[in-house]
C-alpha cells in the first residue's frame, strides 16, 4: 500500500477497460469506449422515493458486440447517433432480466477520443435473458406485508393482463 491509501484506509479499486462483450450483469466499475447506434425519445418513470424521473435507452457498440445504455435525467441529450463516447466506472444493473449499461454518480460518460471504426450487432449483449435475484427490502419499515390484507397491496408490482 501506498502512504495515501494507508492514511485513508481503505484501497479504492480502479476500473478496467472492457469490451461489450465481457459484460456480466455483475459488471462494475467498467471503462467502454463504443459509438451510438441509436437513442431512443426520452420517456418518464415514477422515481423510486416519489417524483419522477426520465430515462432515454440509447444502443451502443464496439466491435465485439452491442448493449442498451440507460441515460438518465442530465445525460439524456448528452449524446447522438453515430457519436463515439467513452464510459468511465460504469456498471451493468439488470431490466425486466435483460442487461443495461449505467453510468452512475460515480462514473462519467464523455464524447470519446478513441476511434470506433467497427461496430457488430450480431451480439446484443441486452438480448439474453437472465434470472433476477430477489430484492432486499432498502430501508425502514416491515418486510412485505400480507397478501390477504384489506389495503389491497399485493408485495410486489402488480401485472398487466
Amino acid at each position: 500500500m501506498d502512504e495515501k491509501t494507508e492514511a485513508s484506509g481503505t484501497e479504492e479499486e480502479q476500473s478496467v477497460e472492457t469490451k461489450i462483450k465481457e459484460l456480466t450483469p455483475n459488471s462494475k466499475r467498467v471503462d467502454v469506449s463504443a459509438k451510438c447506434l441509436e437513442v431512443s425519445e426520452p420517456k418518464e418513470i415514477p422515481g423510486r422515493f416519489g417524483g419522477s424521473r426520465k430515462v432515454a435507452e440509447a444502443t451502443i457498440a464496439d466491435e465485439t458486440g452491442s448493449i442498451i445504455l440507460s441515460l438518465w435525467d442530465d445525460q439524456i441529450g448528452s449524446i447522438d447517433k453515430d457519436d463515439v463516447m467513452a464510459i468511465k466506472n460504469g456498471y451493468v444493473s439488470l431490466v425486466r432480466g435483460h442487461m443495461r449499461l449505467n453510468v452512475g454518480k460515480y462514473g462519467t460518460l464523455s464524447k470519446g477520443e478513441a476511434e470506433v471504426s467497427e461496430v457488430s450487432t450480431e451480439l446484443n449483449m441486452s438480448d439474453k435473458e437472465y434470472e433476477q435475484p430477489p430484492r432486499r427490502n432498502r430501508g425502514g419499515g416491515g418486510g412485505r406485508r400480507d397478501r390477504d390484507s384489506d389495503s389491497g397491496y399485493s408485495g410486489g408490482m402488480r401485472r398487466r393482463f
